[in-house]
């Protein structure tokens, strides 16, 4: 099929577009609408930027990039996508015979419809589908913002030692549980970056690294390495601190002998009361189901406007697009 047919069907699937529809690009996820739809170019605006919001998308980059799926098996991989190229695949699945796989990190042509990267409106507006995660994080932060709320923390001296140990308690379960779900979102996160790539997201970016950890191979090995090398035995002995332990249990010595000793204090959490947890967050999730009228969209402007600055410091934009 000739690139001029593609072209024609994809612009007049954008045409149908309601104006609030979102797209959500493959690489920085990034929520991109569609504002005009010309003969030779797309203009797309980015919905979660405040300053070079609006781009235009050429007909020459969509036909470079139908190409390569046409001339690769009808299958392009989108890590060998240019910096900042991925508004264009985005935009392409529009078209009734193309989908990404953003799992697999490729761009495919089909032979029949398939799915797009469209949201049918703006999830920052879409109030009535958000419910409650099934996640003890999610209650652990509700009852450490109520809180926070009901205590005066600019100055934590001020505070009576019951309410600060409320505190302590509440912050320390929400730093064990954020930790664990912190676990399970890299590992999925790990499956999708490419390369050391880094993906914008609304909030800042992420990016795949590479980490080295070091173990020592069995003595053995190490000492016959070091001998090979010139090196003598004695220069890379030393005092097993675990062999001291054990010898330690089968003498008269004291840990004083062996060891210099150190005492410091820290506050640790004893017990939790999670009964008492229970019913406080039980009361608080039917405070926020009361919530109507002006408290709930004076809540929700409030909302916005905090994304709006916490986004105007932490995106960016390179400016790059997509070369043959």
């Amino acid at each position: 099929m000739p690139f001029s047919a593609t072209w024609n069907t994809l612009l007049e699937r954008l045409d149908a577009l309601h104006e609030e529809a979102t797209l959500i690009t493959p690489l920085s996820n990034n929520r991109i609408r569609i504002t005009d739809v010309q003969d030779q170019r797309v203009i797309i605006q980015f919905r979660d930027r405040d300053i070079d919001q609006t781009r235009p998308l050429q007909r020459d980059q969509f036909e470079t990039l139908y190409r390569r799926i046409t001339e690769e098996s009808g299958e392009f991989n989108l890590d060998r996508l240019p910096p900042d190229a991925d508004p264009y695949p985005a935009v392409l699945t529009i078209h009734p015979q193309f989908e990404l796989d953003a799992d697999a990190g490729v761009i495919t042509q089909t032979e029949g419809e398939t799915s797009t990267q469209l949201r049918d409106s703006d999830p920052a507006t879409d109030v009535d589908d958000r419910t409650e995660p099934d996640l003890d994080v999610y209650a652990d932060a509700l009852l450490v913002v109520d809180a926070l709320e009901r205590h005066e923390v600019a100055d934590l001296s001020e505070l009576e030692t019951d309410a600060l140990g409320t505190l302590y308690t509440l912050l320390s379960d929400l730093q064990r549980d954020a930790n664990d779900l912190r676990k399970d979102v890299a590992d999925v996160l790990l499956s999708r970056l490419h390369h050391d790539r880094p993906v914008s997201a609304p909030f800042g970016s992420v990016q795949r690294t590479t980490r080295q950890t070091r173990s020592l191979k069995d003595d053995e090995t190490v000492l016959a390495a070091f001998e090979d090398a010139g090196i003598d035995r004695e220069r890379v002995l030393g005092v097993d601190r675990h062999k001291v332990d054990d010898a330690l249990e089968v003498t008269d010595l004291s840990e004083s002998d062996v060891y210099d000793i150190e005492e410091s204090e820290y506050v640790r959490k004893a017990e939790v009361d999670e009964e008492r947890k229970e019913t406080r967050l039980q009361g608080l999730k039917d405070q926020l189901a009361a919530t109507e009228g002006d408290e709930t969209d004076a809540l929700q402007e409030e909302i916005s406007a905090l994304e709006d600055r916490i986004d105007s410091l932490t995106s960016f934009q390179t400016g790059t697009d997509l070369q043959e």
